[in-house]
């Protein structure tokens, strides 16, 4: 009987794959659900079927549960958006997509990586400074925040290899 009730309750490994094009609408949801603008299903698949797009998921009993996006040109790749559902959140699916993703960019060449995160996003912030990713410049006033002054987007990058 402990036996079963511990499967009932145990946790389920996320699955990471290549994301495509039959992933636009649950990546929207998430992006929706995670950014203050999200991006539509339309601008998601048109990401998806770009060849310079590198797209990653991560899904839980057949369930999107995250997803990182890049796209790469030359040797330089761009993080373009990172989500994670909110109820798999610290649980270190972010830093297995990164690990994953990164791996794959090197695999394709790049040589270098880039993003931008809000200066106030500690938990990416904390993901990005443990894959070696470090400040290079700051955006003032970037991120628009209801109420108050924007945020600053701080601009990182990792070197590769």
């Amino acid at each position: 009987m402990i036996k079963l009730l511990s499967g009932l309750f145990a946790r389920a490994e996320p699955a990471l794959s290549e994301a495509g094009p039959r992933d636009a609408a649950a990546i929207a949801a998430l992006h929706a659900n995670s950014f203050r603008r999200g991006w539509s299903e339309q601008e998601i698949e048109g990401l998806l079927i770009d060849r310079h797009v590198i797209a990653h998921r991560a899904t839980i009993g057949g369930k999107l549960a995250g997803f990182m996006m890049s796209r790469l040109v030359e040797d330089e790749a761009e993080i373009l958006s990172v989500a994670v559902a909110e109820r798999q959140q610290g649980r270190g699916l972010a830093r297995k997509l990164l690990s994953l993703h990164l791996r794959r960019l090197a695999g394709l060449g790049a040589r270098t990586v880039f993003l931008e995160v809000d200066e106030h996003n500690k938990p990416a912030i904390q993901l990005y400074d443990r894959a070696g990713f470090r400040e290079i410049s700051r955006r003032p006033n970037y991120y628009p925040v209801a109420g108050s002054k924007a945020a600053a987007a701080l601009v990182l990058r990792r070197t590769l290899g």
